[in-house]
C-alpha cells in the first residue's frame, strides 16, 4: 500500500508564490503517475498537473506558465510550484497516486490566495 501526505499549503497574495509538497511512504516502486488535484468550494475535484514515471507531465490549461509539477523519485516526493498565484487557485490541493492495480489520494492541503 503507498500513503501521501501533502504540505506546502497556506496563505499567500496575488502574485505571490506556494511550493507543495507530496510525500509518499509505502510500496513507492509501484508508483507509476503522480498528479496534483484541486477542489474549490462548492466545486468539483479537477487535474491541476500531472507527471508519469518518465517524466512527461500535462498540465490544466489554466495554470500552464504558471505551476511546475516534478518530481524526485529518489526521495518518492512530487512537488507543485505555483507562481503568479490568483485568487481563482484558491483551492484544496490533494495528491494522487496510481499504481497497477490503485489509487490513492493524500488528506489536502489549503491554499488560499488573498486579493
Amino acid at each position: 500500500q503507498v500513503q501521501l501526505v501533502e504540505s506546502g499549503g497556506g496563505l499567500v497574495q496575488a502574485g505571490g508564490s506556494l511550493r507543495l509538497s507530496c510525500a509518499a511512504s509505502g510500496n513507492t516502486v509501484s508508483i507509476n503517475a503522480m498528479a496534483w488535484y484541486r477542489q474549490g468550494p462548492e466545486k468539483q475535484r479537477d487535474l491541476v498537473a500531472a507527471i508519469s514515471s518518465g517524466g512527461s507531465t500535462n498540465y490544466a490549461d489554466s495554470v500552464k506558465g504558471r505551476f511546475t509539477i516534478s518530481r524526485d523519485n529518489a526521495k518518492n516526493i512530487v512537488y507543485l510550484q505555483m507562481n503568479t498565484l490568483k485568487p481563482e487557485d484558491t483551492a484544496v490541493y490533494y495528491c494522487r497516486a496510481t499504481g497497477p492495480k490503485y489509487l490513492v489520494w493524500g488528506q489536502g492541503t489549503q491554499v488560499t490566495v488573498s486579493p
